[in-house]
């Protein structure tokens, strides 16, 4: 079942990985999270991949010579999308592909905010049954950025965050964090932190990192490890969760996370 983007404008609507070996990407994240992948309309150099029969994300393959970092790109859902490329550029943002039309219908832009964080825009439909934090989607989204306030005034202005319409998100500021919510559920968190402007390390310049959620987080960072993966940070708990972010063979990083008490390892 699909759902049109001015129902759900403003959240997070999919995620994609961009890398430079389809199959490769696919037996890595096949093992550590258990998806499985149709190929597309796009062509043999874009599948999905699926939990079950529910669609979780996109990966494409980058050309060989093209200097692009490999990454997890999350999309965000809009009204109308030359609407909001107009407002990105008017507030500094860079526009790096599109809008561009699709078959289906839809129109999607890559884009940048103005420290550099890249993420997408999507207008047209998409899946109902795909929402942050339930269900195999994505367990959140963080920006890790200089000034996360800054950051939301920015977001809040090209993706109509908290502006009273009726069916937006909201923008709350809780334990040095802003929290975007959806229908009142967390969805994405915004931080700022020590990022380095010019550096060409993903790891460090201000960017859009996703968080997948594993039943156990052990097996996994063993199956990522024996796959070419690596982990790039301690585990990490809170009250809820334990996780740790890795890179896949590629250099894309990503989060996995599993519920505390859930994973004794």
């Amino acid at each position: 079942m699909e759902i049109s983007t001015r129902e759900v404008f403003g959240a997070p609507c999919w995620v994609s990985l961009m890398t430079r070996d389809l199959g490769t990407a696919q037996h890595f994240y096949g093992a550590v999270v258990g998806w499985r992948f149709r190929p597309t309309r796009l062509g043999e150099a874009f599948s999905v991949a699926f939990q079950g029969r529910v669609p979780v994300a996109g990966i494409g393959a980058l050309a060989a010579d093209l200097g692009v970092a490999a990454a997890w790109t999350p999309y965000f859902a809009v009204d109308d999308a030359d609407v909001a490329v107009d407002r990105i550029r008017e507030r500094t943002g860079t526009i790096a592909v599109g809008p561009v039309s699709f078959d289906s219908g839809g129109r999607a832009a890559l884009v940048a905010d103005p420290d550099g964080a890249v993420f997408g825009i999507w207008e047209g439909n998409v899946e109902a049954d795909w929402r942050v934090g339930r269900g195999p989607s994505p367990a959140w989204l963080e920006l890790r950025t200089r000034n996360a306030l800054d950051a939301a005034i920015f977001y809040g202005a090209v993706l109509e965050w908290a502006t009273g319409r009726a069916g937006c998100c909201e923008v709350s500021y809780e334990e040095d964090q802003v929290v975007l919510r959806q229908d009142g559920e967390p969805v994405a968190r915004l931080n700022s932190g020590p990022v380095e402007m010019a550096s060409y390390s993903p790891h460090t310049r201000p960017r859009w990192h996703v968080h997948f959620r594993v039943p156990k987080l052990r097996p996994a960072v063993e199956a990522a490890v024996s796959l070419g993966g690596r982990p790039v940070s301690d585990v990490t708990s809170n009250a809820l969760e334990r996780w740790v972010t890795l890179r896949d063979p590629d250099g894309a990083l990503f989060t996995l996370t599993t519920a505390l008490g859930s994973d004794p390892d």
